[in-house]
């Protein structure tokens, strides 16, 4: 077990970072060819399928620009700028790999689960949620600051001495198998799998609208976090996918900035302070106050 712990160098855990997310965009294109024939064998096959598939990856296209135009700075400066105020220093080793890929998954599962429970990070997450369908390109349907607030999970991770390039791969991990389970292909898979581990049925149900899956299985890898913090639910009625208030659009522009355009207007809109951050602070399903509504007019 020795080679566990035999010191790696950072740039072959880059080499690999680079060639697996490469890979798997190429092996993920041709899974949702083998989605769309399993779609017209089914007879459901239709241009708003086509259109929203399109959608996916101009959202895509869009975010990309967006995190190298604005966020790739920033994720420089903070990230790197953090090993300086690392409280241990963690070797690179195929232990503490994975170790930082489990860290990384906790991490995200709380990242997740705010960024559904606040209206500022829900404005920007909302475009991956907003499609009807699910199939692999769903993945690929990105927010304008979606690179935004996982950065505060890796300044974490960095923080505690893993090494930038190790924290990459360990959020690449997750983000790709994440993306894998977007599929209605594979049903349940075996209970031991299903009990530990992120599968496409779990995934299915936290893109669903139903009242009952709403907010539940945030988890990237693990299942596990949602059964810890109370917030599984078990895949039972059929899904229905998209937002509580559909955007009925394949247009991108209004795929991609949909959920800004709604809290801008309703915290501009609404009448009192405390309903302004409650539109921008507050859960997805925030109700104004109609005291300070009825305050505000007179």
């Amino acid at each position: 077990m020795d080679f566990l712990f035999e010191s790696i160098d950072p740039s072959w855990v880059e080499y690999w970072d680079a060639m697996i997310n490469d890979w798997f965009f190429v092996g993920a294109l041709i899974f949702l060819a083998l989605e769309f024939v399993r779609y017209r064998m089914k007879g459901r096959l239709n241009w708003d399928i086509i259109g929203d598939t399109i959608t996916n990856y101009i959202t895509l296209a869009m975010f990309i620009g967006i995190n190298f135009l604005v966020l790739g700075g920033l994720y420089y400066v903070f990230v790197y700028g953090s090993q300086d105020f690392a409280l241990f220093e963690i070797d690179t080793n195929l232990a503490t790999i994975a170790i930082c890929i489990i860290v990384a998954d906790l991490l995200y599962y709380w990242e997740h689960r705010c960024m559904h429970r606040f209206n500022f990070a829900w404005a920007t997450h909302s475009v991956h949620h907003s499609s009807p369908h699910f199939n692999i390109s769903v993945a690929y349907r990105f927010g304008p600051m979606d690179g935004l607030w996982p950065m505060f999970g890796t300044v974490i991770m960095v923080l505690l001495g893993f090494h930038p390039i190790v924290v990459a791969f360990a959020e690449i991990m997750v983000q790709l198998y994440q993306t894998a389970l977007h599929t209605e292909t594979i049903k349940k898979l075996p209970r031991p799998v299903e009990l530990i581990f992120n599968t496409p049925s779990h995934h299915r149900v936290h893109h669903g609208s139903n009242p009952e899956y709403l907010d539940t299985n945030y988890g990237g890898i693990f299942i596990v976090w949602d059964r810890m913090f109370g917030t599984f639910a078990e895949e039972k009625a059929p899904v229905v996918y998209g937002l509580v208030k559909p955007i009925n659009s394949n247009n991108p522009l209004i795929a991609f900035f949909h959920g800004i355009y709604r809290v801008a207007e309703n915290v501009i809109t609404a009448k009192g302070w405390r309903n302004k951050l409650g539109y921008f602070f507050g859960p997805p399903e925030f109700e104004p106050d109609k005291v300070a509504q009825d305050r505000s007019s007179h």
